[in-house]
């Protein structure tokens, strides 16, 4: 295994930091004041645009893309300390056009997308002029099995009918937002995997109700989760993705990158979250000596110091090994990870708040809405459970087969 950047990674590395450092993190309070005044959490403060245009000017965008056709053609190897650094501020993913859902959407439409599809949809996303969501789970089904998803998607001559509901769709209040995906069932009576497809739906069509915004820990996100209706919606047969019963393939191939991106992202987030306990703990004196004195407080640093490295070096060989041997072959690393970053990061989190005292869980510091985000990703994309059962079964497999074998000598 390989871990060393390439000269273009090393290079994007340092130019991203360069960016951070002089621009995006002195933005935050700027950004977060002018959502204030807006009295709207939905509102796109200014200063957010003026970061994106910085971004293009820099070249640092689109560098999730794997395809040099829309981006600049990284490795996941090469990503995966850029996405730690945008992990680090709650603004700089969207600032680089690297947030999801879009993240996902676009990767789908490249790979699957008709032509027509990619003019009207793939390139205002990749331009960042519009945002995007992803519509799978449902309010009326357990959808941390996709198969169980249930809304309609009928064909009626030229057109597909829409009719169920979603839920927690990321992304939907987000002032930008135009289009969907959504993963409904095209054919019920087919193979549990072929039944599902994919249509692309803009967020405008009539029968396209947003019911309710849905909090998360009491927190209303910038972009928002939505709680969708679907009544008769029509959308031209033309906006099928790849093919009826092609869904659950879609999902399976959006999801895996997601997931590592979503874990890059979340050690940068656990990192920041280190660094405010240490300059707290340094700089808060309790019964005559600095808190960082306190041996609870310094093995609560140096455990969170191996737990990071530990989780760091996993991520990386998962990425060097989607690009080596393929998203298929990394799924037990896939899962590991999902299961793995985000219990570290929240870990760490809930003792930088501790050390915080009452000012942790207020909006003084980041750390409240770090973990409110955080305490998401171990249901996003997959809850714990469903990631520990793949790895089980991935586990137990030649065991199985070992059974099976004697069984039938």
């Amino acid at each position: 295994m390989d871990f060393e950047p390439s000269d273009r990674g090393r290079d994007f590395s340092e130019r991203l930091q360069g960016f951070m450092d002089a621009s995006v993190l002195p933005a935050e309070p700027v950004y977060e004041q002018q959502l204030r005044d807006a009295g709207n959490p939905h509102f796109q403060p200014p200063v957010m645009e003026e970061l994106k245009a910085e971004a293009r000017e820099r070249g640092l965008w689109n560098l999730f893309h794997p395809d040099p056709e829309y981006g600049p053609g990284l490795s996941n190897a090469d990503y995966a300390p850029l996405a730690e650094m945008l992990g680090r501020s709650p603004i700089a993913s969207e600032a680089c056009n690297c947030s999801a859902p879009d993240t996902g959407n676009m990767e789908v439409l490249s790979l699957f997308g008709t032509e027509t599809q990619k003019d009207q949809w793939l390139r205002p996303l990749l331009d960042g002029d519009i945002r995007s969501a992803f519509a799978m789970t449902e309010p009326d089904v357990a959808s941390s099995d996709a198969t169980n998803i249930a809304l309609r998607i009928e064909r009626d001559g030229d057109e597909y009918v829409l009719n169920g509901r979603k839920w927690w769709i990321s992304n939907v209040m987000h002032p930008h937002c135009r289009i969907l995906i959504v993963m409904g069932k095209t054919d019920p009576e087919a193979p549990r995997h072929r039944q599902q497809s994919m249509v692309l739906v803009p967020l405008d069509t009539p029968g396209v109700t947003v019911v309710r915004e849905l909090p998360v820990f009491g927190y209303i996100d910038h972009e928002g989760h939505a709680e969708l209706r679907f009544e008769d919606v029509r959308v031209p047969a033309a906006n099928l993705i790849a093919g009826e019963g092609e869904g659950f393939a879609i999902s399976q191939a959006r999801l895996g990158p997601g997931r590592i991106h979503h874990c890059m992202r979340t050690i940068g987030a656990a990192e920041r979250a280190l660094e405010l306990m240490c300059r707290r703990a340094s700089e808060r004196v309790t019964f005559g000596r600095p808190v960082a004195d306190r041996g609870n407080i310094q093995d609560w640093i140096a455990e969170a110091r191996i737990d990071l490295e530990m989780v760091r070096l996993l991520t990386l060989k998962t990425a060097w090994l989607m690009d080596t041997v393929g998203n298929k072959h990394a799924r037990t690393e896939i899962a590991a990870i999902k299961v793995a970053a985000p219990n570290v990061a929240l870990k760490i989190v809930d003792r930088a708040i501790q050390v915080h005292g009452g000012g942790g869980v207020s909006d003084d510091f980041p750390l409240a809405w770090t973990y409110a985000h955080l305490r998401t990703l171990r249901l996003a994309d997959g809850p714990d459970e469903v990631h520990k059962r793949t790895l089980a079964r991935l586990e137990l497999a030649p065991y199985r087969e070992q059974s099976e074998a004697a069984v039938s000598a």
